[in-house]
Parts: C-alpha cells; structure tokens; sequence
C-alpha cells in the first residue's frame, strides 16, 4: 500500500497604514487597517503610507496594490487630464513599486492606478514588510477653496493582492490569470 500526502501552500498578506488625525498626524503606535480620515487644508501634507506585509509562512509570491481615486473628473479640472498618482500622493519608490497601468472608471468618476512590486516576495522564514506605496498626501498650496468644495468626498481606496509565484512564467502572466 502507498499513501500519498498533499499538503495546499498559501499566500497570506495584511494591508495597514499608520493611523492618523484628520491634520495627518500620528495619533498611535497601532497601524489602522480601516483607513484614515482627512480635512483637506491647501499647503497641508498628510501622512499617508499604506504597507503591504507578506505573512511567514507563505509561498513566494507576487504582489500588486490597486489605488482607486474618485472624483477623478475634478481632478482632471484641477491638475491636468490623466492626473497622475504621484501629483498627490508622493514618496513612492520607483525602484521597489512599478506603475503598470492607469485607466478610468466612467461609471464611478474613478482612476484606478495599478502598482506591482518588482520582485517576487519570499516569506517562508519571515514576514516580509514591503516599502509604503507611497509616504504623503500633499494638498497643492494653489487649490482655492471652491476647489476644495469641489474635491469634498473624496476617497482613496487601497487593495493589496498576491499571488504565488510558482507555476507562473512572470507576474503578468499571474496577473492575466487574477482577473
């Protein structure tokens, strides 16, 4: 008689960003995983670091975060057609996240920015803390203030994804098969 094993891998990952007042000052030691609040003041930088943690224990693997900015009419209006992600969120590290797409949601007035890490991630011995996709949020000291009425509401939502490495041939191979 044989008896065959099969063991399944995983892929664990968590998503936080450093919990904050609505000025975007540090409040606690305690990374949020709900998301922050934030009054827009022009001039004003607010800390905003959304990290990806890949979990101990998982399959090496791939990873990518999905930005999505509403109201990206108004935007359009106020920076320029196709605003892009660095104009208010900065402090992202070209060489660790590669922007690999930008498109527009129509329905949802949304853009919707696609970043992958540039490696495969291996966390089979330890959590692995990636770089924050980006540091800040920086409110242009040239917005007036019916723009900023205009810009009442927004929101940016941030989705972290992986997927193992193995089995895939590159990441746009994974990510052709996530749809």
């Amino acid at each position: 008689e044989v008896n065959n094993t099969f063991t399944v891998g995983n892929v664990r990952i968590t998503l936080d960003e450093t919990t904050v007042n609505e000025l975007g000052e540090k409040t606690s030691d305690v990374r949020t995983t709900k998301g922050n609040a934030y009054k827009l003041i022009p001039g004003h930088t607010y800390t905003k670091d959304p990290t990806v943690t890949v979990k101990k224990g998982s399959e090496k693997c791939y990873v990518r975060a999905i930005v999505t900015i509403n109201k990206a009419t108004k935007l359009d209006e106020i920076f320029a057609p196709g605003v892009k992600l660095n104009t208010i969120l900065t402090g992202t590290d070209s060489t660790k996240w590669m922007l690999k797409d930008v498109e527009k949601d129509a329905t949802n007035d949304a853009r919707i920015y696609t970043l992958e890490y540039y490696a495969p991630v291996d966390a089979s011995a330890d959590d692995v803390k990636l770089p924050e996709l980006f540091k800040e949020l920086v409110v242009p000291t040239s917005l007036t203030n019916g723009q900023l009425a205009e810009l009442q509401g927004l929101e940016i939502k941030v989705e972290a994804h992986a997927i193992q490495a193995e089995g895939f041939a590159s990441a746009a191979a994974a990510w052709a098969e996530f749809k």
